[in-house]
């Protein structure tokens, strides 16, 4: 069988399991010496490079233990734990903050966030440089501080556990890098406001919503809570059944900035270029600015600034006229990814959003490819003989089939990483995801129509976009309410080891790209080896309830 699928090849491999290896030993290990794992890392790429010239056989060896020493450099130096904090209790503390990030607020009299120590009192003063999550009571009136600013506060500053599980928010704080929290704060002054471009993002998110909310907001306020969370990734606008049960149909993440979302608009954005007939350097150039200050003005989440890179890798391979390899482009976007921010392989985010596009790439696409070739309809007749019906209906097939294999590939992550962070098995989503996914790509194009035209002035063809969008949304709705009152649509669950999930995951993985180098040869083991490995882990390494 020759597939198109297959033989797409991906070389920075060899640098991003090593790092990825690396990054998980530091983790394990808890080992802080990031200097020396730094000069010896430089070492093993020295003795990798020479023996590009005169030892060929070291060559290989040497670049793989280069990468895995510099993920386990790049773990303790990222984490920058404090010893002397490790056992001290809370304290009030007096800090001026740089702000990196806010949350969206649940409430209107608190503004949450990550920050940066920039100064601190005398007896604190090794918190300088230190990355914090804050949480600050606003007075009457009072605005959130906007990213870039300095603010001057006062809380109480709480040491991080150091290896905090990865289903609570200390594990996602521990995976941005956070090692402390400053809670019960309040801000004292704005030493510094934030600068021209973060406050230009800040009243763009403001008006963004505004235009989102046009002609649904005052009769569907929980639909436009929906549309907003689609566009906007506020998610804190759901109501907790709504999150609730999105959460157990496996379709939470259609509400989430990431890979669809940002997919689409970036497809639409190319397509309105296209229209301008504006030269393909050009549209490379204007579309991804276009799309980065989409991302930053929606809070640039780490799962929008993922997508993004990838968007970039794939359009640059357009526009330099190579062959669009997307499975080449996914390693390239996570290398680029965990160079500037290695933690992040730690967190729920990274993790499904690589490794289900991976499984969709890999074990999917070929699948899907491989059923058509032994269960074709009409294989023995020439197409050239068809009747009109009979290609509507190979057409009909093609869809269900290639779908179908895309699901069963992506289920097997989403098992996986289902209960390891959300301690939820939902068999149900490959249903659910199967119709739902093209229902939301809908929704994501007319909040994109009903910005553009929001901006442009035609607030009648913002409220009918607006309209569409939440129609989508309802019947979107109505279906996830209705999936998840099937008999096993989900149950709860949890690994017997908190180790089950990331082992499991990690031999899924391995599964996967061998396979996909062998060919999925059935001397080889075929297509069962990955439904082998997360059959075997739920069997053996799950407790229901």
């Amino acid at each position: 069988m020759t597939s198109r699928s297959l033989g797409h090849r991906a070389p920075l491999l060899w640098l991003v399991l090593p790092f990825i290896a690396g990054l998980a030993a530091g983790k394990a290990g808890d080992i802080t010496a990031g200097v020396g794992l730094l000069a010896a890392a430089s070492l093993a790429g020295l003795i990798s490079l020479t023996g590009v010239w005169r030892f060929p056989r070291l060559w290989a060896p040497g670049l793989v233990a280069a990468m895995f020493l510099a993920g386990m450099a790049s773990h303790a130096l990222h984490r920058a734990r404090l010893p002397a904090w490790e056992t001290l209790p809370p304290r009030e503390a007096r800090l001026a903050l740089q702000v990196d990030r806010i949350f969206a607020p649940r409430d209107a009299r608190r503004a949450s966030g990550l920050g940066t120590v920039l100064r601190a009192d005398d007896h604190l003063r090794e918190l300088a440089g230190q990355r914090v999550y804050f949480s600050l009571s606003l007075g009457r009136g009072e605005a959130p501080p906007i990213r870039s600013a300095v603010v001057s506060a006062v809380g109480i500053i709480v040491t991080l556990p150091r290896q905090p599980p990865a289903d609570t928010f200390d594990g996602y704080l521990a995976g941005a890098g956070i090692n402390f929290r400053l809670t019960r704060g309040r801000v004292l002054a704005v030493e510094r406001p934030a600068n021209a471009y973060y406050r230009f993002c800040a009243q763009a998110s403001a008006r963004f919503k505004r235009i989102l909310d046009r002609g649904i907001v005052e009769k569907q306020s929980a639909l436009a809570a929906l549309l907003r969370g689609m566009m906007l990734g506020e998610t804190h606008e759901l109501s907790e059944e709504q999150r609730a049960v999105f959460m157990q149909s496996g379709t939470m993440h259609l509400f989430a900035i990431s890979g669809l979302n940002i997919g689409v608009i970036a497809a639409a954005l190319q397509a309105l270029l296209a229209l301008a007939r504006l030269p393909r350097w050009a549209r490379f150039v204007v579309g991804l600015l276009l799309l980065w200050i989409f991302v930053d003005i929606t809070g640039a989440s780490p799962s929008a600034v993922r997508a993004f890179v990838m968007a970039v890798f794939l359009q640059a391979a357009f526009v330099l006229q190579r062959p669009a390899n997307v499975l080449a482009g996914l390693v390239g976007s996570a290398f680029a990814v965990l160079l500037v921010a290695p933690l992040q392989v730690f967190s729920a985010s990274f993790l499904m959003s690589y490794t289900i596009v991976l499984a969709l790439l890999v074990l999917g696409l070929p699948l899907g490819e491989a059923w058509l070739v032994r269960w074709g309809p009409w294989r023995d007749l020439p197409k050239a003989t068809w009747r009109w019906w009979q290609h509507r209906m190979d057409w009909l097939w093609r869809m269900a089939t290639g779908a179908i294999a895309i699901g069963a590939a992506t289920m097997l992550v989403s098992f996986l990483t289902g209960v390891q962070f959300f301690r939820l098995l939902t068999p149900g989503a490959l249903l659910a995801n199967l119709v739902l996914i093209p229902a939301a790509m809908v929704v994501t194009l007319g909040g994109f129509a009903s910005l553009l035209c929001g901006l442009v002035g035609l607030g009648a063809g913002a409220v009918l976009c607006n309209h569409a969008s939440a129609l989508v949304l309802l019947l979107i709705e109505w279906l996830v309410r209705l999936s998840v009152q099937i008999p096993g649509a989900f149950f709860p669950a949890r690994f017997a080891a908190p180790w089950v999930g990331p082992a499991a995951l990690a031999v899924l993985v391995a599964t996967l790209l061998a396979g996909y180098a062998a060919g999925w040869r059935k001397e080889h083991g075929g297509w069962w080896p990955p439904f082998a490995v997360v059959a075997i882990t739920l069997i053996f390494g799950m407790k229901f309830g």
